[in-house]
């Protein structure tokens, strides 16, 4: 089964339950009432109201359901939709699609992500590569991004199903640049050189957070290890184009998020994405902080004076939105 979506985990993009209200520090942030301590559960009908920013305009269902209907007729779901994306509407619109395979169901239970949990998957599903490809075909992607749960049970984490779907992509549409979405693979460094030798033009890896949160966000992960695999890949392809992203809203600071950029640029990464964490249920992490647009643009303007290649940093932004920028970045900073 292949599912597609905006993220990989942490996708869930739903309201927020709470009897909760923001408020607005003196630095203009907004801030969740008592850090949304009831946020984890129903209070009656009540709910937390959304920053003005945070609202999406209508998608044109023409367009939407002209995707869906090719993702129904190859047997694809969509995370977007089940994790309620916020850019759902743009995205299929645009005609973009952001694929999750060996799913649906993942071997680790972040708290901030609505990915289902299962210790002991199914098998990998041997025709998920074509069915991927030829949804890739008719939807005439530019610009295709592949991404997937966390495969722990996998010897190589996955990493030659990762392959095996590159090879479909690039049998049926050649042109189409692809971006690989992994996850940390446990560490398993030849798995990772797999990836890297099946030549994706981009390599994403998201570190999610900021080290002092990943106890309670990541449980499973590992800050360094994520640093570690984006340094790898780079050294192992130098001519591959490296990207990472970030949610905030989680009890973060402004120094702790200049920290990872800092952290990210010095493993030669090339692409940040930073966007607003949203709570998918009232049974995961709840929200600590709107954050401004201001902020966001802050953090964009100084991740280009670090260096990244280009920075997405938005409230609504995620892993994936806008990928497709990607392929006028290339032209201006090609590669061999």
């Amino acid at each position: 089964m292949v599912r597609i979506g905006c993220r990989a985990a942490g996708a869930g993009h739903s309201a927020i339950h709470s009897a909760t209200r923001f408020r607005q520090d003196k630095l203009g942030r907004i801030k969740l009432d008592s850090l949304v301590r009831l946020s984890k559960k129903v209070v009656g009908n009540n709910v937390v109201v959304k920053p003005e920013w945070l609202r999406v305009k209508a998608p044109q269902w023409e367009r939407v359901g002209s995707v869906k209907g090719i993702l129904r007729d190859l047997e694809l779901n969509t995370v977007c939709e089940e994790a309620s994306c916020p850019n759902i509407g743009e995205c299929f619109n645009a005609g973009t699609a952001t694929f999750l395979i060996m799913g649906p169901a993942c071997t680790r239970a972040c708290p901030y992500c609505d990915i289902d949990f299962e210790k002991k998957p199914k098998a990998l599903d041997p025709t998920e590569p074509t069915r991927l490809a030829e949804a890739v075909r008719r939807l005439n992607l530019n610009h295709v991004v592949i991404t997937s749960v966390n495969r722990d049970d996998l010897p190589d984490g996955g990493a030659s199903q990762f392959v095996r779907c590159i090879e479909a992509v690039r049998n049926v549409s050649p042109n189409t640049t692809i971006e690989v979405l992994i996850p940390d693979l446990c560490g398993n460094w030849d798995a990772l050189e797999l990836i890297v030798q099946s030549r994706p033009e981009v390599l994403n890896h998201n570190t999610e957070t900021v080290p002092r949160l990943y106890r309670r966000v990541r449980p499973q992960g590992s800050y360094d290890r994520s640093l570690e695999l984006l340094r790898r890949a780079r050294e192992l392809a130098p001519w591959i184009y490296t990207k990472s992203g970030i949610m905030v809203g989680l009890g973060e600071t402004d120094v702790e998020v200049q920290q990872v950029m800092r952290d990210l640029r010095a493993v030669d990464c090339d692409i940040l994405t930073i966007g607003q964490y949203l709570q998918p249920s009232a049974k995961h992490l709840g929200v600590q902080e709107f954050v401004t647009p201001e902020q966001f643009d802050a953090w964009r303007q100084w991740g280009e004076a670090l260096g990244f290649l280009q920075v997405v940093s938005s409230p609504l932004t995620r892993s994936s939105y806008h990928a497709e920028q990607v392929r006028s970045l290339m032209e201006r900073h090609p590669r061999q």
